[in-house]
């Protein structure tokens, strides 16, 4: 005969085991996140979900951000084989493939399934089909090596939770002569209405992504309120033999 005390104990183990084997799972994702970036203590800014699709879409953005007058300054052409990382809902993929037109591709790249769902719905809506939506993850955009002329991020790169590893991975993704392009709101200029964990100033960008591999080579002031920050792949000192 089972006791109903010894069987009430035995569930409550159970129970604790469960517990601890959720918890342990969810260790290393705990610790992968950065709050801060080591180097510029700049505040990681949370990534906007699936719910703030609507606000990527907004008609305001054209004023705001002026996209196509973006594309014509970073000089994006037919043919180039480009990345959109944090692609969101397709707002400069679209027009990214548009410019490279069939003899090029677009890579977009975005964490959350939801997004690529209706990235794609608008591509197909567009009658694009040189898009390729890539599911990345939050240290690997998982872009094809040495593959990409061109890689943007646009209100992106300040969301990144581990920014180091996903630097170093896109660097790998860049032919010798691509180049990384970020656009984001000026936080030298306190009038811009952005939360301020939103916004980069040019010397943010300069110490953190320069210490993962690559040069500043232009900054771009032509947008209403973004940076834009060209960089290219820096020589790294040869490994001793």
């Amino acid at each position: 005969m089972i006791h109903p005390q010894s069987n009430w104990y035995s569930v409550q183990r159970q129970i604790r085991i469960v517990f601890l084997i959720c918890l342990f799972a969810l260790i290393p994702r705990i610790y992968a996140f950065q709050s801060e970036h080591p180097l510029s203590g700049r505040r990681i800014a949370p990534v906007m979900g699936v719910g703030g699709a609507d606000w990527l879409d907004r008609s305001e953005r054209e004023s705001e951000e002026n996209p196509e007058g973006a594309l014509d300054a970073i000089g994006i052409k037919p043919g180039m084989v480009v990345a959109d990382v944090g692609a969101g809902t397709g707002y400069m993929s679209l027009r990214m493939a548009r410019r490279v037109g069939p003899s090029g591709k677009v890579y977009s790249e975005d964490v959350q399934p939801e997004m690529l769902r209706r990235l794609r719905q608008n591509a197909q809506e567009a009658k694009l089909n040189n898009i390729q939506t890539v599911l990345g993850g939050e240290a690997d955009p998982k872009l094809p090596p040495n593959a990409l002329d061109l890689i943007l991020l646009v209100d992106v790169y300040h969301e990144f939770s581990q920014p180091q590893k996903m630097l170093r991975k896109m660097r790998e993704a860049l032919k010798p002569d691509g180049r990384l392009v970020l656009l984001e709101y000026r936080k030298e200029d306190p009038s811009i209405p952005i939360r301020p964990e939103h916004k980069m100033s040019v010397a943010e960008v300069k110490l953190e992504v320069e210490a993962e591999g690559f040069h500043l080579d232009q900054v771009l002031e032509t947008l209403p309120r973004q940076h834009i920050l060209i960089l290219k792949k820096a020589n790294l000192p040869a490994e001793p033999r």
